[in-house]
């Protein structure tokens, strides 16, 4: 009679398996004619695998790049302070906004900037010492960087070039090289510590320690800028007050373009650019020759610019204030609203003898 197998019943594992193992000491070795358990690979690619520090390396570069960004809009904003600009955010909810724009947009930038320029320097180090039959260090992988970065210049010059069908300037060129040069050093020798540290098997936390430095140094940078407006060796731009008196005069734009206030209110133009929808999208220039008025336009009693008006070539403008009570200056903006360009006007100051 044939014995049937009860329902359920599992077969013992065969002993000579174990048995090869633990006398050949390998993993994974099934007797012949026997494949691999479902348990055995796994193990054998773990223990045989050694991981390459990619992603130590990326997320090391990524934090070290947004330490710049934080540190240098820091700076950034610290000497706008100074200078002549159109004011900050006000209000607690849109200066948090324009934090949290800025910072989503640092992480992408960072990001992608270490894929595309960051991990392409420390493959090429790593290549080359490689080929030479030399140890990585930070040597190459810094030597690498001037590389990438000129490779990174030259694609996206050509495609600005390309769209503008114009050629920038040498010294242009020059500059964005150096630029991202300098940027990127940093966070590649940081890539490089990160990444070797994994491949030598050593439990590493670099990027944590480069957040916490850089957080370390941002607010080092902000101390020292508080202090610098606060103690009063550097002040805070404000736009300078005027009178009448002081903004009747002569002004020009710089090009043949002159327009003379009165302390009466009159005023006379001769060849001022008057700035005329042309129906195509842009505002072409048109001379302005002609007499007219002009008062001060205020806000609160205080002079925020001047209203211009001449009949002869219909310029109706509000001109605004800004520069320096030493070098003062009117603009108005042309083309397109926050399109940023402006005609400006600077006063023809008569230093005495």
């Amino acid at each position: 009679m044939t014995q049937q197998a009860e329902p359920g019943a599992i077969p013992e594992a065969v002993p000579s398996a174990a048995k090869a193992e633990s006398a050949d000491g390998a993993e994974g070795v099934s007797p012949a004619g026997a494949g691999p358990g479902p348990e055995e690979t796994p193990r054998a690619q773990a223990r045989v695998m050694h991981p390459d520090g990619f992603g130590a390396a990326f997320c090391a570069s990524m934090a070290g790049l947004c330490a710049e960004v934080a540190v240098a809009g820091t700076l950034g904003v610290l000497v706008m302070l100074s200078r002549e600009h159109e004011g900050l955010p006000h209000g607690v909810m849109v200066i948090a906004a324009v934090l949290f724009a800025v910072a989503l947009l640092g992480v992408l930038v960072s990001g992608f900037a270490t894929a595309v320029t960051v991990m392409p320097a420390l493959a090429l180090a790593r290549r080359a010492t490689r080929r030479l039959g030399r140890r990585e260090g930070p040597l190459w992988n810094a030597a690498a960087v001037p590389v990438v970065s000129a490779a990174a210049v030259a694609v996206f010059g050509g495609v600005m070039a390309l769209g503008s069908l114009s050629l920038a300037s040498p010294v242009k060129y020059l500059l964005w090289w150096a630029s991202l040069t300098v940027a990127l050093l940093p966070a590649t020798l940081i890539a490089g510590v990160a990444g070797r540290r994994v491949r030598e098997g050593r439990a590493t936390r670099t990027a944590r320690r480069v957040l916490r430095d850089g957080a370390l140094a941002w607010l080092a940078v902000g101390a020292v800028g508080a202090a610098v407006y606060g103690t009063g060796l550097v002040s805070v731009y404000q736009p300078p007050r005027f009178d009448t008196e002081q903004l009747a005069g002569a002004w020009t734009d710089g090009r043949g373009g002159t327009v003379r206030l009165s302390e009466d209110g009159a005023a006379v133009a001769d060849g001022l650019d008057n700035y005329v929808w042309d129906g195509t999208g842009k505002d072409k220039p048109k001379d302005c020759d002609g007499a007219g008025t002009w008062k001060p336009v205020k806000d609160d009693g205080k002079v925020e610019g001047v209203s211009l008006r001449i009949g002869s070539c219909d310029l109706k403008r509000q001109w605004s204030v800004s520069g320096t009570v030493k070098a003062p200056r009117l603009y108005h903006e042309i083309g397109k609203p926050g399109s940023g360009k402006r005609y400006v006007l600077t006063k023809i100051v008569k230093h005495k003898k």
